[in-house]
């Protein structure tokens, strides 16, 4: 990203006005305004921010086993290629973390990597990603974990505005993380949300969100937790603490940020996906990348243009092309997990991750936002046109 935020010099503008006119900068008004514009948008029940999405997957994962819906050494699956903050819950939590593959041509996990896992390895939760705007056939994951009473959640940080025919990314699951950080689809700094329809979870969310207490519940919510541990007055209550938790809220920034951003989220969203076509209609006639399907996909909101080589040498020359001609580029997220220091450091059982280990090798990408300048995309074009 060239900028923090789309229409910058207005955004700027606009948060110093409500910096300099701001009664409270500490989480309050502006971040309950937000979360129901985005629960709105995202056609879910409740919303709750956090600081980060890092912050907000650590805490779905807390939420759960705060809920005994998940404990110690509990196996939860999740998608090879991703970014950390999506596995190190999983071990900082006491659960074993099972690495399920991806699809080189849809970049993500399939229900039939699911299904292979679920031969030899019961599962107790899947924390999918849905990587670079694209995802798998989610739809048939869900009902997987439906039947097989596997709790399934979303990392959709990278995929906000994607929509299936069955459905929006991030609605799959019992709860899905957004982030806002810098050159995602929209920017609040640093930021992150979760979208769940269960009541309960989202109370849990909020009690995990501020160090374990019940001062963002709503009255009803607080009468519940005050009566159950006999907590008799208000000023008893402020320093009571129910469950494990921690300070992942977020500031009236965000909250401002939030909501000032989202007036332009279509827009941005739309212009992506442009992006995304438009190079595509040039990188499917090179033979030296693989094709990425999204038929599957009812629409398309891009992270940014993932490349998929089709040799480890062709990767090579393509990096060198991308660097001399000054379009930065990174690795395809993290690659495989697995081939992580932390990971090896932790994790005892490994598996085969062809699929991942292909990206791993093969792939990289460069920036789709909706500020690039024809210029911007006509120098794509010209790196991933036909050699």
């Amino acid at each position: 990203m060239r900028k923090a935020f789309l229409r910058e010099e207005e955004t700027k503008k606009a948060l110093a006005t409500f910096i300099l006119n701001a009664e409270r900068l500490s989480m309050d008004i502006e971040c309950k305004k937000f979360e129901n514009k985005f629960a709105q948008y995202q056609k879910s029940k409740h919303a709750v921010l956090f600081n980060s999405g890092g912050s907000a997957n650590l805490a779905m994962l807390q939420a759960l086993k705060n809920l005994g819906k998940l404990k110690d050494g509990d196996k939860v699956a999740f998608s090879a290629l991703t970014w950390s903050t999506n596995t190190m819950p999983i071990i900082q939590l006491g659960m074993i973390p099972v690495a399920l593959d991806c699809e080189p041509d849809t970049l993500n996990t399939m229900s039939y990597h699911l299904i292979e896992r679920l031969k030899d390895t019961d599962l107790q939760a899947l924390f999918i990603t849905n990587i670079l705007g694209f995802t798998g056939d989610i739809d048939i994951i869900k009902q997987i974990c439906d039947e097989k009473n596997i709790i399934l959640i979303e990392d959709n940080c990278e995929s906000l505005g994607t929509e299936l025919p069955e459905g929006t990314t991030g609605n799959f699951g019992i709860g899905g993380s957004f982030s806002f950080f810098v050159a995602h689809h929209m920017s609040t700094i640093e930021g992150g949300m979760v979208c769940t329809d269960n009541d309960d979870f989202a109370e849990m969310l909020r009690i995990v969100r501020a160090n374990g207490w019940d001062r963002n519940l709503n009255a009803e919510g607080q009468k519940k937790w005050r009566d159950k541990f006999n907590i008799e007055s208000e000023f008893q209550a402020k320093y009571t603490f129910y469950d494990l938790g921690y300070n992942f809220r977020p500031t009236e920034i965000t909250g401002f940020l939030g909501q000032y951003q989202m007036e332009f989220l279509e827009e941005n969203i739309n212009k992506r996906e442009q992006n995304y076509l438009r190079i595509e209609n040039v990188l499917n006639a090179n033979s030296d990348f693989l094709y990425l399907k999204h038929d599957h996909i009812k629409r398309l909101s891009t992270f940014a243009f993932p490349f998929v080589c089709k040799t480890p040498e062709l990767r090579k020359y393509y990096l060198d092309k991308f660097t001399e001609a000054g379009v930065e580029i990174r690795p395809m997220i993290a690659g495989n997990m697995q081939e992580q220091p932390f990971y090896k450091k932790y994790v005892k059982e490994l598996y085969k991750m062809p699929g991942a280990d292909m990206m791993h090798a093969n792939g990289f990408y460069c920036g789709n936002y909706p500020e690039l300048l024809e210029s911007d995309l006509v120098i794509i074009e010209n790196l991933v046109r036909d050699r």
